[in-house]
């Protein structure tokens, strides 16, 4: 299995090896500003991001934690599609499901001051609130839930089923619009999972 690393597949692409040197650079202050660059588009990838958060390079996983951390630092949302953006390039990169995966959580205090931290794959983290929200779509065939929390700009984490089941320990019923909702607090901010009728 070849292994993505420097000096590896990497060195064949002009263009990869400018995302992969820009990422390092970048990593060193955290998230890079990809929204204040406006490159060209030089094409797409062969890079995935799968649903469970693995990172897949020619179709085979990028085993190093670092190097994700690296590519995650410098990814950008267009609308409905995703790209690794430098000062000088931007490129396509597929994504099954969220780029990042809410992969835990710590809880501090109760009731409206309680606040729901989550800690990402990339060991990225997030406190849940007005301006990082979290959302709960429903699958409208199957019913199956899939929880979502914005990690930065819009770009957001699903919350995997262990974390999911711990935050519904944590859920209380509230009235919003006159209806009941079964939702969690965090940051001073509601966020209703499901309607409270739904569980009777």
């Amino acid at each position: 299995m070849q292994e993505l690393k420097d000096g590896g597949p990497f060195r064949d692409s002009p263009s990869t090896d400018n995302i992969l040197a820009h990422a390092k650079a970048s990593a060193k202050r955290g998230p890079a500003p990809v929204h204040l660059w406006n490159p060209p588009f030089c094409g797409d990838l062969d890079m995935r991001i799968a649903r469970d958060g693995n990172w897949f390079y020619l179709g085979t996983p990028i085993g190093r934690k670092s190097m994700v951390r690296l590519f995650s630092s410098i990814i950008r949302k267009d609308d409905d599609d995703y790209f690794l953006v430098t000062p000088v390039e931007k490129v396509g990169i597929r994504v099954d499901d969220a780029p990042f995966v809410a992969v835990d959580f710590d809880v501090s205090g109760s009731g409206q001051d309680q606040l729901v931290s989550f800690t990402t794959n990339v060991d990225e983290e997030t406190v849940a609130g007005s301006e990082r929200p979290i959302r709960v779509e429903r699958d409208p065939e199957t019913g199956e839930v899939s929880p979502y929390v914005l990690v930065r700009s819009n770009l957001e984490a699903l919350i995997d089923r262990k974390s999911f089941h711990r935050l519904v320990d944590l859920c209380v019923h509230e009235e919003r619009d006159g209806e009941s909702w079964f939702g969690l607090w965090s940051d001073g901010e509601f966020f209703p999972f499901i309607p409270s009728k739904e569980l009777e």
